[in-house]
């Protein structure tokens, strides 16, 4: 004899699983990538003798393949943490950030992951190393073959004389100082094909008796 209950709820558990089923499957469609990134280090001696050390660790960086919900859009938010030290009780900048670029290799044209080389280092209020400007926020608008960077400090403080200004460089003394983000956005739209970031960390070094810059570049990672 057929046990009309059972059936029903065997039926009722196969359409609830149904449901599940496609709760993961589209949760897995649209599901965030993370991706921890190597970072990086550099040494350099400037002419006075004095050493400057930059590292970038604990960078990743999680991705989200169209918060727009369209192929020219794209989402990361990325952490990581730029340490700096200056024998001889240096002091400095730190100015963290990052470069996006659409459809291009941002890791040519000079950006080699080391010091200084072909491109200017960033200073307040001038271009990084990228083509296509600098802003203070990682909502950016790409086509194919740009590029932009972006600070990730905006510290807003006043002036000598109580005005409001905003600095993208964190000050330190006594040879060292460190800044670390955390679920900082990259917000992209407008590119159509493949894009790309990398993160840099740019210092002004000043000693008794050298000013100089010295600028690291993480590795470079795809946005999708």
């Amino acid at each position: 004899m057929i046990n009309r209950k059972s059936m029903a709820r065997a039926a009722g558990f196969t359409a609830a699983a149904t449901v599940a089923l496609g709760l993961l499957s589209t949760g897995a469609a649209n599901a965030d990538t993370f991706v921890p990134l190597p970072g990086g280090h550099i040494s350099k001696t400037l002419s006075d003798g004095s050493v400057v050390d930059i590292s970038l660790v604990g960078e990743s960086a999680n991705i989200n393949p169209s918060m727009g919900a369209t192929p020219a859009h794209r989402n990361a938010w990325v952490s990581g943490s730029a340490q700096v030290s200056v024998s001889g009780g240096g002091s400095g900048k730190i100015f963290p950030g990052y470069t996006v670029g659409c459809q291009v290799n941002i890791a040519g044209g000079g950006v080699t992951g080391k010091a200084e080389g072909s491109q200017a280092p960033p200073k307040e209020g001038v271009t990084p190393p990228a083509e296509g400007g600098v802003s203070t926020g990682g909502e950016l608008s790409l086509g194919p073959g740009q590029s932009k960077s972006f600070y990730v400090l905006d510290l807003e403080m006043a002036d000598d004389f109580g005005n409001e200004t905003h600095k993208t460089r964190n000050a330190f003394k006594g040879g060292s100082g460190s800044v670390t983000w955390a679920d900082e956005t990259i917000g992209l739209s407008g590119c159509g094909g493949y894009a790309q970031a990398r993160a840099f960390v740019s210092v002004e070094v000043e000693t008794d008796n050298v000013m100089s810059w010295v600028t690291l570049w993480g590795a470079p990672f795809s946005l999708g």
